[in-house]
């Protein structure tokens, strides 16, 4: 933050406010530049990086590996099948089990990709000492308390609601 904006923002609440507000602009910057570059949005993009992670994978699987809902993971599945990035078949053994795998395209798609935001605060907050890291956590989840956002369901995709479209 520049010494103007702490001229301007000098209660600490509003620093905090101020914080929030660069944290979602950032997620809603690096949510747009995704979409435009590769056309995906960060959840289809966690899905297929996940896929190539596990290879040939059942929904249930993934939707766990991903901590999203598996009715998600489907609506992301059959946007991403309807794209050719991902093919769907059932299994021979058990035909209520339906396995993905990444196409071709898929696979290109992947390697040309940025980078995910997440991916760079988890490097860089993996890098903080143990107590530092500790002290965030308790600091972030206090956060979501006085916003009265704790009981809200989410997942480690960091994304905006505009640009989620699964």
């Amino acid at each position: 933050m520049t010494a103007a904006a702490d001229i301007r923002f000098s209660s600490q609440s509003d620093r905090v406010l101020v914080s929030i507000r660069q944290i979602i602009r950032a997620i809603d910057i690096q949510s747009k530049r995704l979409a435009r570059d590769t056309g995906l949005s960060s959840p289809q993009l966690v899905v297929l990086r996940a896929i190539d992670e596990l290879g040939e994978v059942t929904t249930r699987v993934l939707s766990r590996h991903v901590s999203l809902s598996q009715p998600t993971v489907t609506t992301i599945l059959d946007r991403l099948e309807a794209r050719g990035l991902v093919e769907r078949y059932r299994s021979q053994k058990d035909r209520r089990i339906v396995h993905s795998m990444l196409t071709r395209t898929g696979s290109k798609t992947l390697k040309t990709a940025p980078p995910l935001l997440q991916e760079a605060f988890t490097d860089a907050f993996d890098a903080l000492p143990e107590k530092r890291r500790t002290d965030i956590v308790s600091a972030v989840n206090d956060l979501a308390q006085m916003m009265r956002a704790d009981d809200i369901d989410a997942s480690p995709v960091l994304t905006t609601a505009a640009t989620a479209r699964t």
